[in-house]
């Protein structure tokens, strides 16, 4: 009999990033700035969701690219690979197996109330059975290692709830005495609301609406500027709570600089020409010292790639823990080992 791999005494932080595009002020407010807070404070496992991109994503360069992109983000932004474990979804492929019996004991019911599915093909994506299966392979990621708490959006919440649901189902049906998965938890930033992109809509890749982290001089300017205001004149005095530029400034500013913008808005012949300014000015210095760091990773794309690949091992090493057990207590046999 093997042993059951989980503590559940113990707090794993599970989460990922998907690769279908450069990284964005989204992706940064809503999720890696929590990893790389989290990453520090508990073992963890942070994954470029590189399976979950090919549900739109087509295109093999650009899949790659934007798989090492987002693992020198990570590191530029200030991951610690001594600290917590960060690899490409695919380097797991044990993840696929587990996948599988989750699909088997999924009622499609379930899948048909995920409400990012139908929001996604609302939006013009195909409807096709990665996409529409997303939850649960979402469900084996967190899984397979043990999570207990994952650092996500708040429109990630039901796909959450998916992954507690599949997990309690697990344990019901196979591991009835000792359960084998602990109950996942989201961990949702309740300080920061969703991230408006430059058309006011919640700031996606898919809407490509995007200001990237990175983004800098005639790239970030322009993408500031094409944020949607309204007609006010600029003499006149203007509402801070309802301007997209404002919603942006304040997760930047300090609170005495969104004071003294909040005061200009208010008073009138401050026009959101001098706001998207001052927006430009607050985010090529908020990322500054992450902007140089990813320069110099670019310079080492060995050692981006040798992060990776320890990460690969810890988390392969987990999750074929994780397997063997699962194959012991569904009766699924195994003659053939590598």
């Amino acid at each position: 009999m093997t042993a059951y791999p989980f503590n559940f005494e113990e707090t794993v932080v599970v989460s990922g990033i998907q690769s279908s595009g450069a990284l964005h002020l989204g992706n940064y407010f809503g999720a890696l700035r929590q990893h790389i807070t989290l990453h520090r404070e508990h073992p963890s496992y942070y994954f470029i969701v590189n399976y979950h991109a090919m549900t739109s994503l087509r295109d093999r360069e650009a899949l790659l690219n934007h798989t090492l992109d987002a693992a020198v983000t990570y590191l530029a932004l200030g991951f610690d690979p001594s600290k917590g474990n960060l690899f490409v979804q695919s380097d797991v492929p044990l993840l696929n197996e587990l996948t599988w019996i989750f699909f088997c004991l999924t009622p499609v019911s379930l899948l048909e109330k995920a409400t990012s599915y139908k929001d996604k093909v609302a939006q013009g994506l195909s409807a096709n059975c990665g996409l529409f299966n997303y939850p649960i392979l979402q469900a084996s990621d967190i899984l397979i290692y043990g999570g207990t708490v994952v650092p996500v959006g708040a429109d990630q919440k039901q796909h959450i709830e998916i992954a507690r649901d599949t997990a309690q189902r697990f344990n019901r049906v196979w591991s009835p005495e000792q359960p084998l998965f602990p109950i996942p938890d989201a961990h949702i930033m309740k300080s920061v609301a969703v991230v408006p992109g430059t058309d006011g809509r919640k700031m996606s890749k898919s809407y490509g609406n995007t200001i990237g982290i990175f983004d800098e001089g005639k790239q970030l300017a322009d993408r500031v500027k094409r944020i949607v205001t309204d007609s006010t004149p600029l003499e006149a005095p203007k509402n801070p709570d309802t301007d997209n530029v404002f919603a942006l400034i304040r997760l930047f500013a300090t609170a005495e600089q969104q004071s003294a913008i909040r005061e200009a808005y208010l008073r009138g012949g401050y026009g959101y020409g001098h706001a998207k300014k001052v927006l430009i000015e607050l985010i090529t210095e908020y990322f500054g010292e992450a902007r140089e760091r990813r320069r110099e990773l670019l310079k080492d794309m060995d050692y981006v790639r040798d992060v990776l690949r320890q990460g690969a091992v810890n988390a392969r090493t987990r999750a074929e823990s994780c397997m063997d057990k699962v194959r012991e207590l569904t009766g699924l046999m195994t003659t053939y080992r590598v």
